[in-house]
């Protein structure tokens, strides 16, 4: 498949995405729930509601200081008070087509809580414009351009990677490569090096937001284009 094909395929998977999120804002969220438990209802809204039948990663909710842990850590459950930061981390498969989408949310009325979620998409956009003006440039240059956007922001750039490679299969099957497909330090290929059949990749931008001094990470995701 082409690449403007794949674009598209992808692009309607995302916004398929998006419109999980806005329901899950809209009717899960809220205080005294577990995270554990509105994972859990989120799958059952995923699957009813938008007949997603499969996660091509874990589902990711994480609150308080939850927030500042990595991906691949599965930290003890928390349950959401209601002055809350709390981040969802999905990767949705409908039809044959991923999506990988992450948003932070805000219960209560707490000013830094809501600065830090508020910083997250100023940033993508800016890490992505950046982006456009050389998408020659290596994954390294761009990671190290978002990490300089989180400081500009005023805070940290909290992951090890800013992205990956996104398509029709998840790229996690892919064994053994855990650079020159993410953005992250080390990958010094060019964003635009044509997969094995020698098309152009797609990318997910990732913005990982640390406020250490008062342990709440934020986090904000979707495709790269």
């Amino acid at each position: 498949m082409k690449y403007d094909e794949r674009t598209a395929s992808l692009l309607d998977a995302q916004d398929k995405a998006e419109k999980l999120f806005a329901e899950i804002e809209a009717t899960l969220l809220r205080a005294g729930v577990s995270e554990k438990t509105l994972s859990d209802e989120i799958h059952a809204l995923g699957t009813q509601r938008y007949n997603v039948r499969t996660h091509w990663h874990k589902r990711v909710v994480r609150s308080g200081p939850n927030t500042l842990l990595p991906f691949a850590e599965n930290p003890p459950d928390r349950i959401l008070s209601a002055d809350e930061i709390v981040y969802v981390d999905l990767g949705p498969v409908f039809e044959d087509w991923e999506a990988d989408f992450g948003r932070t949310y805000v219960l209560g009325c707490d000013e830094a809580k809501h600065r830090l979620r508020d910083a997250l998409e100023p940033t993508w956009r800016a890490v992505r414009d950046e982006y456009l003006l050389n998408p020659a440039m290596t994954g390294e240059q761009l990671y190290e351009i978002a990490c300089r956007h989180a400081v500009d922001a005023g805070f940290e750039f909290g992951a090890y990677l800013a992205g990956h490679i996104v398509g029709s299969f998840p790229h996690e099957r892919i064994p053994r490569d855990k650079t020159t497909l993410y953005i992250t330090r080390g990958n010094d290929l060019p964003m635009d090096t044509v997969d094995k059949n020698g098309e152009r990749r797609h990318w997910i931008l990732e913005i990982h937001l640390h406020d250490k001094e008062r342990q709440m990470g934020a986090f904000f995701e979707q495709l790269l284009v």
